[in-house]
């Protein structure tokens, strides 16, 4: 796929045709000028994910799988979500900055699930399916991806890690099961390494440093944070490699199939 030049102004058409994601759709309140600013945001972002993971386009719109919302299917009081059952991502038009790392992230756990891990429920995220202990399917890939997980729920000894720890104390806190749901903290671990990574663009991510919820241990921190992102590293490097290198239509490897 051919990038764009770089003094041209991208459109959506120019985010669906490079990345090939299944439709990109807007809200019906969405200005012109609204969709245009937001197209140039989500090109550079998405971008700058891609270079940050060192990924083809196809790891991004997960082999075209994945369809994109601006401005459209909100839910009240909440600027981003990922909707499993139609494999949708949703930003907010007002609101919606700096969680598309994060909403990437929730679309991504979900789509390879079941390239993990088998006799999973309905719509499950590999991240919880690793939490809920199903059986693994074997794959070098798989292997690493477990190390990420293991490096977000647990610390070297075994026991509960300090995100965590921090996740389920915030919950008590707030009377409700939200951020110790295994998603959520492994979106969340995501976002702080796509910030780590250096892009500095803060509508893929920002706020896992500096941020109330930061504060809070809501975001890893030290050494369980380099940890963290040095699996990840791992992880979406060979996962680059491999993609690049897997014919589209290959049966041969079913934890690729689809790639």
């Amino acid at each position: 796929m051919v990038p764009i030049s770089p003094h041209a102004s991208p459109s959506f058409v120019d985010v669906r045709r490079r990345f090939g994601f299944r439709t990109i759709e807007m809200g019906r309140w969405v200005t012109p000028v609204e969709r245009d600013r937001a197209a140039a945001e989500f090109y550079r972002a998405l971008c700058d994910l891609m270079t940050a993971l060192s990924v083809p386009e196809v790891v991004i719109s997960l082999r075209g799988q994945l369809s994109l919302q601006y401005g459209k299917g909100g839910q009240l009081g909440v600027s981003a979500h990922y909707m499993p059952a139609t494999q949708q991502l949703a930003l907010a038009k007002n609101a919606g900055a700096g969680s598309l790392a994060h909403e990437w992230f929730h679309a991504f756990d979900h789509y390879i699930a079941d390239k993990a891990f088998a006799n999973l429920k309905p719509q499950q995220f590999a991240s919880s399916a690793w939490f809920d202990q199903k059986p693994g399917k074997a794959h070098p890939l798989n292997d690493r991806l477990t190390d990420c997980f293991r490096a977000i729920f647990s610390n070297d000894g075994g026991a509960a890690s300090p995100l965590v720890a921090n996740a389920m104390l915030a919950d008590r806190l707030n009377n409700r099961l939200y951020y110790a749901l295994p998603e959520e903290l492994c979106a969340r671990a995501f976002e702080a390494f796509a910030e780590d990574c250096g892009p500095g663009n803060r509508f893929l991510v920002h706020g896992t440093r500096k941020s109330d919820e930061a504060q809070a241990g809501l975001y890893p921190t030290g050494q369980q944070r380099q940890r963290i992102n040095e699996t990840f590293t791992g992880y979406f490097r060979a996962l680059g490699l491999a993609v690049r290198h897997q014919p589209v239509h290959s049966e041969k490897d079913t934890a690729l199939a689809r790639w």
